[in-house]
């Protein structure tokens, strides 16, 4: 049985951890440092980091915030938010990023996802999408949610991979921080439709909508409030999912 992974992720604004609904609203979580330190403790298999301004504001992702958690932190660091060249995503991997996420750039110029590929290899490439619902399917949105492109996920999903892309971090923007668990029509329609992992997430509050996800074809679940919260810790969701007959890692 092939493990799945559970993701803390931490949504970063001006060197500090935020959470909102629907990538607004956002309220102060606490420093990146010491919860990545923590979840790695509590049994996170990896982390990821989205600077969720980044774009907004037209800046550059912070790179010392990565190279602080990264100094604490042994496990993988995937890094997202303002990559837009592979000079940007060199400077995260050299700053301790194992993985780099593009979203917008990407949209704006989908040959950044070949260029990161060939340049880093597709491990290192992870293309962020996020899906607002659009009738009967879902619409890609970029810019946290600001700006609607007019692309279907479905259809993206598959061309990232295609371009090169390694892994895609699925982010429904209509569920984020509503605690509705997580939109499993999308996960299945993505997951059934490409041929690299699928990360799950927007909408988590509790341990059966890990469970649902990952039966909708997820290879890892992405998890933030719950955890920032202090309901649960990653043990706890760990020890439910393997009580479901989910196979977890250690």
């Amino acid at each position: 049985m092939t493990s799945v992974r559970v993701i803390p992720c931490l949504d970063i604004r001006d060197g500090r951890v935020v959470k909102g609904v629907q990538f607004q609203q956002l309220r102060d979580a606490g420093d990146p440092v010491e919860a990545s330190a923590a979840y790695e403790e509590q049994g996170g298999d990896e982390i990821v980091l989205l600077d969720v301004s980044a774009t907004p504001e037209g800046r550059s992702h912070a790179v010392d915030t990565v190279r602080k958690v990264r100094a604490e932190l042994p496990i993988p660091l995937t890094v997202g938010g303002g990559v837009r060249s592979v000079s940007d995503a060199e400077r995260l991997l050299e700053a301790g990023a194992d993985k780099v996420g593009v979203n917008t750039a990407a949209v704006d110029r989908p040959q950044l996802v070949t260029e990161l590929a060939e340049r880093f290899g597709a491990q290192c490439t992870v293309v962020s999408v996020d899906a607002a619902q659009n009738g009967e399917g879902w619409e890609v949105v970029v810019a946290s949610g600001q700006v609607r492109t007019g692309l279907d996920v479905v259809g993206w999903s598959r061309q990232v991979v295609e371009l090169g892309a390694g892994e895609i971090l699925l982010t429904s923007w209509d569920r984020d921080g509503t605690g509705d668990g997580y939109d499993l029509p999308l996960v299945e329609a993505v997951a059934g439709s490409v041929s690299v992992p699928v990360i799950a997430s927007g909408g988590a509050s509790q341990p059966g909508h890990l469970v649902d996800a990952i039966g909708a074809g997820s290879t890892a679940v992405l998890v933030a409030s719950m955890l920032h919260d202090g309901e649960f810790t990653v043990g706890q969701l760990k020890w439910a999912l393997a009580d479901e007959g989910v196979g977890v890692r250690p």
